[in-house]
């Protein structure tokens, strides 16, 4: 069942949607499909990136992406591909890389839960 948003923390989240590129779940599994080499960035907490993820994610946490990002991914030009649970807390990240000067910074919406519907694979 998806969980209920406050509507404070949508109002947020819409404003962020408005500056940030979105890709969605089908299309970024075409791309794995394809080959593409994506950097999925699982924004998570820890214990959901512990239950599962997309395969091949690396995990920067909500609360630690913006401390952390520049020294795994100096480069200000780097596609990150972000997820979360739902596409929300994604765009407020991206959103966030974005104002540190990431160019090339994109919110999967839908997040994993589309994922898991659609039975694409996970790992542990």
């Amino acid at each position: 069942m998806a969980q209920q948003h406050q509507p404070r923390f949508l109002k947020i989240v819409e404003d962020a949607k408005r500056r940030v590129k979105e890709t969605n779940v089908n299309e970024v599994k075409s791309r794995l499909d394809r080959g593409d080499k994506l950097l999925l960035v699982d924004v998570r907490e820890d214990r959901e990136y512990d239950a599962d993820h997309v395969p091949g994610a690396v995990h920067l946490g909500k609360g630690i992406i913006e401390r952390d990002i520049e020294s795994k991914y100096p480069d200000q030009q780097t596609e990150l591909i972000l997820y979360c649970g739902g596409g929300f807390r994604s765009a407020l990240a991206a959103d966030n890389l974005q104002k540190m000067g990431y160019t090339n910074v994109i919110s999967m919406d839908g997040g994993i839960r589309v994922w898991r519907e659609k039975g694409y694979p996970l790992e542990k």
